[in-house]
C-alpha cells in the first residue's frame, strides 16, 4: 500500500538514487559501526546503509512506517519522538559511540541538534540533510550575515562541514527549499565552558534583540561593568562576538549567580 506523506511529521522522502549514492559515500559506513538513522521513512537510505554496516538502529515516529520497518529483522526499530530518545542508552546497547544520520524534519532540526549536543559523549559523528539556510547559519563566522544563536550554540562543540546541496526535485513531495547534506564532527578540544546553562542564557539574551548592543540586550542579567570584566565592549552587537567571548560572559554570569 502506498504511503501518503504526512505534513504534520514534515515528511519529504528522498527518492533520487544519485543523491542517495553520494550520501552513502560521504558517510562511508563500515561493519561493526553503531549507526543510527533518524526518520528512515520508506527506507531509501536505510537499505544501502544496512548493506554496508550489517546492523542498524532506526528512530521513526510514524507508526505505519515503523511497522513496515519492523519486517526487516536486521533493523532495531525505535518508534518514538526523537526529541525524547536517550542516545546514551542506545550507545550502551550497541557498545560504542554512535554515528547518527538522517533527513531531519525542518521543524525539529534546531531542538534536535541542541539535544544531540547535550548527549555528545555518546556520539562519534553526524551526517544530516537540513534546510540550506540552517546549515549556512550553523557554519557562519562571527560578524557575518548568517552568524547567530544557532552558530554560537553549536560551534563550541562541533565542526560543521557542508558537503553538497540537494534540490527539491530529489524528494517526494518536493519541499519548498533547497537542502544541504552536512557532516558534523566533535572538536577534539572543545571550547571550555564551565557552566553550559549560563552560556545558553547569555547567547539567547544577546541574540533576542540582535540589532541592539550588548549593554541593552544583556542588561537584565549583566551590567556594563560585568560585560567589560569579561573583556567585551558593551557597545558591540551580539553578531560580532565569537563563542569564546560568550563563554567569558557566561563565566561572569556564573560568578554573579554564586557558581
Amino acid at each position: 500500500m502506498k504511503h501518503q506523506p504526512r505534513k504534520r511529521f514534515g515528511q519529504h522522502f528522498l527518492t533520487d538514487t544519485a543523491v542517495l549514492d553520494a550520501i552513502v559515500r560521504a558517510i562511508e559506513p563500515k561493519p561493526g559501526q553503531a549507526l543510527i538513522e533518524i526518520g528512515p521513512g520508506l527506507g531509501a537510505l536505510t537499505q544501502p546503509l544496512l548493506e554496508r554496516c550489517e546492523r542498524l538502529t532506526v528512530i521513526e515516529l510514524d507508526r505505519d512506517l515503523a511497522a513496515r520497518l519492523r519486517r526487516n529483522a536486521a533493523l532495531e526499530v525505535i518508534e518514538a519522538d526523537v526529541l525524547t530518545v536517550d542516545f546514551g542508552a542506545i550507545a550502551a546497547r550497541r557498545g560504542s559511540r554512535l554515528r547518527v544520520v538522517g533527513n531531519l524534519p525542518y521543524n525539529i532540526s534546531t531542538p534536535l541538534l541542541f539535544r544531540l549536543i547535550e548527549q555528545r559523549e555518546h556520539i562519534r559523528d553526524m551526517h544530516f540533510m537540513l534546510q540550506k539556510e540552517v546549515v549556512e547559519r550553523m557554519a557562519a563566522a562571527p560578524d557575518s550575515e548568517h552568524y547567530g544563536r544557532l552558530t554560537a550554540m553549536l560551534s563550541p562543540w562541533l565542526r560543521v562541514e557542508p558537503l553538497f546541496d540537494i534540490g527539491p526535485g530529489a524528494f517526494r513531495p518536493p519541499p519548498r527549499v533547497t537542502s544541504t547534506f552536512v557532516r558534523l564532527t566533535l572538536h577534539a578540544e572543545p571550547l571550555r565552558i564551565e557552566q553550559p546553562r549560563y552560556y545558553a542564557n547569555v547567547v539567547a539574551a544577546a541574540f533576542s534583540q540582535r540589532r541592539k548592543t550588548l549593554r541593552n540586550s544583556l542588561k537584565a542579567i549583566l551590567s556594563q561593568e560585568e560585560i567589560r570584566a569579561a573583556g567585551i565592549d558593551p557597545g558591540v552587537r551580539a553578531e560580532t562576538i565569537a563563542p569564546a567571548g560568550f563563554a567569558a560572559l557566561a563565566a561572569q554570569l556564573a560568578r554573579k549567580s554564586g557558581h
